[in-house]
């Protein structure tokens, strides 16, 4: 039992080398032609699997060989063809296939060597096998294998290419599904002398709400293209915002875009950032609601990190980028500066810098972007939610953090006295 050893070549001047019945498995090792002086080999009788190796063509000397009864497959290597001594050959009861041989010493063999392999066949009539050529037209068996192999290579093909196109075509309609909408729809709100529909500004721009010419309230990120990296931030939240849709990100109603002016128009949010809601005196959260809310930021990033075609890395979750429609259900927003992995990707790097406090220590020490770094911010963001501190806080500084503060009052007992807050409803 087992496999036969490839050190079987250092048997340099063995004669005869019979292993029949002894239920090897595995293949016939190449390293057989090393048995310089064998002349009889048999190896029936086991469960050999495999192809017969095309160095046995180099045993010279081998007059009896004795394969029958294994599990053997492919073809039947030509170079057996050079052995001058061979006169007993017995490959039958195995699975080979293809044309026999018919030079060297084959045209001796009968038909009994060579019986129930049912893929091979034969030229010489003495073969008494079926023929590789058909009667009608010649056409050889080989081609009645190869042709429909490649027929069904061509099937699967041209499948293929559908399922590509249609798939492009879907996502060229999601493409055309945003409207176009132009400039002068959206120029009264945006260059209003009073800054009344000023929403807030970011790192490439401001976002102001605007009233469509259907009624449609809708929130637009205007991109200041002055400023370096803003062009490519519009160009990365439209090629993602575009193609991805859950209940918990910011939707896409449509573009504007030229030379001159490129902006965004999404959906309009009327509760304002999660932010506002955390630090500001005119507004409150219990902590039911800081839960829900802490729910929805989690689904978002699992259908970012699972449920699309690649993973997308946001690479900024904080809570101004946590948006609050009219049932105060959270959306994360702002795309600009995420990551679309290809697949197989677990890491890449970047120079792009997420915001100080919620960024995770090995993308500002070694620039390395990765879904970890996103549960990372989720978890600072967390954190500000249950004990209404910034991880900006004053208070902190030096090796005080957010999360060493949060840990230490873990190990003190004094979880209470940093969350107090939450009772209020603050």
């Amino acid at each position: 039992m087992g496999q036969l050893s490839y050190e079987i070549g250092n048997l340099k001047t063995i004669y005869s080398l019979d292993l029949s019945f002894n239920q090897f498995s595995g293949g016939i090792p190449s390293t057989i032609s090393g048995c310089e002086s064998l002349q009889y080999l048999n190896l029936s009788n086991n469960q050999l699997r495999g192809a017969i190796p095309t160095t046995l063509g180099n045993v010279k000397g081998l007059i009896s060989l004795d394969l029958s009864y294994n599990n053997l497959s492919g073809s039947i290597p030509d170079s057996l063809e050079g052995l001058p001594f061979l006169e007993h050959c017995s490959i039958s009861n195995n699975k080979l296939e293809g044309e026999i041989p018919d030079g060297g010493r084959f045209g001796n063999f009968t038909a009994q060597s060579f019986a129930n392999n049912f893929g091979l066949c034969g030229g010489p009539v003495w073969f008494q096998i079926q023929s590789c050529l058909k009667d009608n037209g010649g056409i050889s068996i080989k081609y009645m294998i190869i042709v429909p192999s490649l027929s069904l290579v061509v099937i699967v093909v041209i499948i293929m290419l559908v399922l590509i196109r249609r798939r492009k075509r879907k996502n060229e309609r999601r493409v055309r599904n945003r409207r176009r909408i132009s400039y002068i729809e959206l120029e009264p709100d945006i260059t209003s002398l009073s800054e009344t529909n000023l929403l807030g500004r970011g790192s490439y721009g401001s976002v102001y709400k605007a009233t469509l010419s259907d009624g449609l309230d809708v929130a637009v990120k205007v991109f200041d293209l002055q400023l370096q990296g803003a062009a490519e931030s519009f160009d990365t939240e439209m090629e993602i915002l575009c193609n991805i849709r859950h209940r918990n990100l910011v939707r896409v109603v449509g573009c504007c875009s030229n030379k001159e002016f490129k902006a965004l128009v999404l959906t309009y949010m009327p509760n304002g950032s999660l932010d506002k809601w955390l630090h500001s005196d005119m507004y409150g959260l219990d902590l039911i609601k800081r839960l829900e809310l802490a729910i929805d930021v989690a689904a978002a990033l699992e259908y970012l990190h699972h449920n699309y075609t690649f993973p997308i890395i946001h690479s900024d979750v904080k809570p101004s980028n946590v948006l609050l429609d009219q049932d105060m259900v959270a959306h994360l927003a702002d795309f600009g500066i995420s990551k679309l992995f290809d697949r197989g990707e677990a890491v890449v790097q970047t120079r792009t810098m997420a915001t100080i406090g919620y960024a995770a220590p090995e993308l500002g020490t070694e620039g390395k972007v990765s879904t970890s770094g996103d549960v990372y911010s989720f978890g600072i963001m967390l954190l500000e939610m249950l004990t209404g501190k910034k991880p900006t806080d004053d208070m902190f500084g030096g090796e005080m953090s957010l999360k060493e503060w949060v840990n230490k009052a873990l190990q003190e007992n004094a979880v209470t006295g940093i969350a107090c807050f939450i009772i209020k409803g603050r």
